[in-house]
């Protein structure tokens, strides 16, 4: 593979194979076999998405993890060189708000320009084109943030969440410093009231431990099946 190849940054554990998409969760090449294709930030969302997926019964979606959204124009160089690309005829690509979805949305954007690929004006809306392209930012185009709110605003009635709150108000009051992501922090203690409390949010989500019927994640179920 050239130094431009699409390459799933997904490193991880060992010899962990991701149960939905079959990945072993280290970086190896991208090998394009569905005629849709989801491009996502890394390891825990290609995950997710592979649970949310095959949760709604879609077989035409692939999805992919670059290794972040500092890799998305290097990666889509090296997709559109790539001679199975022309089979695919819907790209999505789905990135965090972070602090400025704005910000999000337009830098996806230019790496879509500079690739000469189909460029939405907006997010969630088709341009058409060969492939057709849409963009999708999370937890929205208007709000702050990443996945891991969505995730939090699926469990927001879980009993287990009160105690995640107690447990950083618990921090503030003995005045220790907490996480720069509070939602990363948030997950994670929730995760230790679960069965297994070594997964990464990502296989969680395969393990069930994420209700995916739940409607925070309904604007995301209308991206897939939108593509």
């Amino acid at each position: 593979m050239n130094n431009d190849g699409l390459k799933t940054s997904i490193s991880g554990p060992k010899n962990m194979i991701c149960p939905q998409c079959n990945f072993i969760l280290q970086g190896i090449p991208l090998k394009i076999s569905k005629p849709k294709l989801l491009i996502v930030e890394g390891r825990d969302e290609e995950c997710f998405f592979c649970a949310l997926i095959e949760h709604l019964g879609i077989n035409d979606i692939q999805v992919a993890g670059i290794g972040g959204k500092d890799k998305l124009l290097m990666n889509l160089k090296g997709l559109i060189r790539d001679p199975e690309f022309p089979r695919v005829i819907s790209l999505g690509v789905v990135r965090d708000a972070d602090t400025n979805p704005a910000a999000a949305f337009q830098s996806v954007r230019e790496s879509l320009r500079a690739s000469g690929l189909p460029n939405p004006k907006k997010p969630l809306v088709l341009a058409q084109g060969m492939p057709r392209v849409a963009v999708m930012i999370i937890p929205s185009h208007k709000r702050k943030g990443a996945l891991e709110d969505l995730c939090l605003e699926a469990v927001s009635k879980d009993p287990a969440l009160i105690c995640v709150d107690q447990y950083f108000a618990c921090l503030d009051q003995q005045k220790i410093g907490q996480s720069k992501n509070p939602s990363k922090a948030k997950v994670r203690v929730f995760l230790a009231s679960r069965k297994d409390p070594t997964l990464p949010l990502g296989i969680s989500a395969q393990k069930g431990y994420w209700p995916l019927d739940n409607k925070a994640f309904a604007n995301i179920k209308v991206f897939l099946q939108s593509l």
